[in-house]
């Protein structure tokens, strides 16, 4: 990337401008944070291109805001892997049972602890963001109450985390994950083979997809699924709840994150008239994490 847009704006209004970047241009990528960590009232979005944007990039990350859009600013860059560059040197996080750490740091030797190397990536899911951590925590949570699926999904799944996270926890699971991002399919792949996890459509393996939501033959094949994992943004959870319902097995499972929790409420209604009631919520930061299980369907 060498030309940068930002626009500096109160967090609320950030924050729904990157909700509102599902099924974003690949060809920019976007960030948001604290101006003043000390503060945390006002965000900066930036969006990354690779040559000067043009009038029709400025127009586009505009787009993201409703009326009264802040003021964009252009920045050349020198040429680096921005995505890689914002996370270096971040700290490594403990969520649940989970330590999650990137290349330049080391693996936890405490006892009981699961160590994954999630390096700076061009997916979503190191384990930095809330929803992620939360989710960490929540997996933790769910093993804890006893459950013990055989089938796992892990839709939206980035990086592949929590994929290789539910498996530690349910080793003999079968495993699917899968992204509506191909940058996401090798990111999984060279991060399975960083941390052990075995590829493959047995007891203990994990299949990665690209797929738009659910619509995906082998994802379809591989379903019911006891617990279904869907760490992405309000809209598409509400969109898919009846795809999420199919896909399901009898009292099976789903964990939702990606929802603040000013829209926890209707993403809970959307999965009430699904089927599904709330076992437990998590509240990590501004974003609420769902686990719901599914009522006896007759």
């Amino acid at each position: 990337m060498s030309w940068k847009l930002s626009a500096i704006a109160p967090r609320e209004i950030v924050e729904a401008a990157l909700e509102r970047a599902e099924g974003w241009d690949e060809a920019i990528t976007l960030a948001g944070f604290e101006v003043d960590p000390d503060d945390g009232t006002i965000w900066q979005l930036d969006a990354y291109c690779e040559d000067k944007p043009r009038k029709a990039q400025r127009a586009a990350v505009l787009t993201l805001f409703d009326a009264d859009p802040p003021e964009l600013s252009a920045e050349k860059l020198p040429d680096a892997d921005w995505v890689t560059e914002s996370q270096r040197g971040v700290e490594p996080i403990r969520a649940g049972r989970f330590h999650v750490h990137t290349p330049e740091h080391p693996a936890s030797d405490e006892p009981g602890v699961t160590s994954f190397c999630i390096p700076a990536a061009q997916a979503f899911g190191t384990g930095h963001h809330e929803t992620t951590a939360g989710c960490l925590a929540m997996l933790t949570a769910i093993h804890a109450a006893g459950l013990r699926p055989r089938h796992v999904a892990d839709i939206g799944t980035g990086t592949g985390l929590l994929a290789f996270a539910a498996m530690d926890l349910w080793p003999r699971a079968v495993a699917t994950a899968s992204d509506n991002d191909p940058v996401c399919e090798p990111a999984v792949l060279e991060n399975a083979a960083r941390n052990g996890v075995a590829i493959g459509k047995g007891p203990g393996e994990l299949t990665m997809l690209v797929a738009d939501g659910m619509d995906n033959p082998l994802l379809e094949a591989a379903a019911p699924f006891d617990l279904l994992i869907a760490n992405i943004l309000a809209a598409p959870l509400i969109e898919m709840a009846w795809d999420f319902a199919d896909a399901v097995a009898p009292r099976g499972s789903i964990l939702l994150a990606g929802l603040l929790t000013r829209q926890e409420d209707a993403v809970k209604n959307a999965y009430r008239r699904a089927g599904f009631r709330l076992q437990r919520r998590i509240v990590s930061g501004d974003w609420s994490i769902l686990w719901l299980r599914q009522r006896y369907r007759g």
